[in-house]
């Protein structure tokens, strides 16, 4: 069953007026076909329908950019697309506490990715419908923002079109990792709000568990360019310490599973024992040199105390 969920944009004005309901789009209802191609070469997208989600590339699990912003949808590296957030995404900051979690002061002007299709702005989401995706998880995945780097916050939040109070899912400000579900055959649109203008780079990692019973995942960068003033090519180029995002691989670098990491669960505990016995180690060297002590000390004792000066 074809999970969508659509809303409405957040009501991003200098007005306390509630955003009004809107309908679900017709692309929310989209397939993926098993065909569909990997292009090759930079994009930088503008306008139209855009997801990101995990794919089989040659066998191997990674997170790729599904591009629909063609006649033929295709799949994108993340390192070869940027995301152009142009100020036709400008919208104002509402004196609303419902939206006090971005920390922004009420009336300032921010660019917003809506969640509900403006033809003028670029339209990101997530899908979990690639068709081998669809045969080979178990239940869904785990979609993870790890990090941001960037000359201000990135917040990505949900709003049902029934007046009900955002859903807040990632906050850049956060300092750990921040993991949502994604329920399989699943394609959402959220509001994306960058509190500056400039280029962002978003560490974002999927994983899963197989039906096989195997644990994959795969971290990659998106690269925004927000603003008419920020650069798409300062955008490709821009390298930064983005928690998470080392490690990350090109489609061909493959799958990167749990447990592999040399700071894993079994690394931890091989340290946790060879302290344990550092510290036996050393409370039986001094147990030893105590005794031996006491001993010697008794021995004085007994020689002094003999009339022939022997113990």
């Amino acid at each position: 069953m074809l999970r969508c969920v659509a809303g409405t944009i957040v009501a991003l004005a200098a007005t306390t007026t509630p955003a009004l309901a809107a309908q679900p789009s017709p692309d929310l209802q989209q397939s993926i076909a098993a065909d569909q191609p990997l292009a090759t070469g930079r994009a930088t997208l503008a306008t139209g329908h855009v997801d990101i989600g995990p794919r089989y590339v040659d066998d191997e699990w990674t997170l790729l950019v599904h591009d629909g912003t063609q006649a033929r949808p295709v799949w994108r590296d993340p390192d070869e697309t940027v995301f152009r957030v142009s100020d036709a995404a400008l919208q104002s900051v509402p004196d609303d506490p419902a939206y006090a979690f971005l920390d922004i002061e009420a009336g300032r002007r921010v660019h917003v990715v809506p969640q509900v299709q403006d033809q003028g702005v670029i339209w990101l989401g997530w899908n979990s419908q690639d068709p081998r995706v669809l045969q080979t998880i178990d239940r869904g995945v785990t979609l993870s923002l790890l990090g941001v780097h960037g000359p201000g916050t990135l917040t990505t939040f949900l709003q049902s079109g029934n007046f009900a109070a955002p859903q807040v899912l990632w906050r850049s400000a956060e300092p750990a990792a921040q993991p949502i579900w994604v329920e399989v055959n699943t394609h959402t649109h959220a509001n994306w709000v960058f509190s500056a203008p400039g280029v962002y780079l978003v560490a974002v990692q999927v994983s899963a568990d197989l039906i096989s019973g195997e644990q994959v995942s795969s971290t990659r960068t998106l690269r925004f360019a927000v603003g008419d003033a920020a650069s798409a090519e300062e955008a490709f180029a821009a390298t930064a310490e983005v928690p998470g995002a080392a490690g990350q691989g090109a489609p061909d670098d493959g799958p990167t599973e749990a447990g592999d990491s040399s700071d894993g669960p079994g690394t931890t505990l091989l340290a946790a024992l060879v302290g344990v016995a550092v510290l036996l180690a050393v409370a039986l060297v001094v147990v030893l040199v105590r005794s031996a002590g006491a001993r010697r000390r008794a021995e004085r004792e007994r020689s002094a105390a003999s009339p022939d000066g022997r113990p």
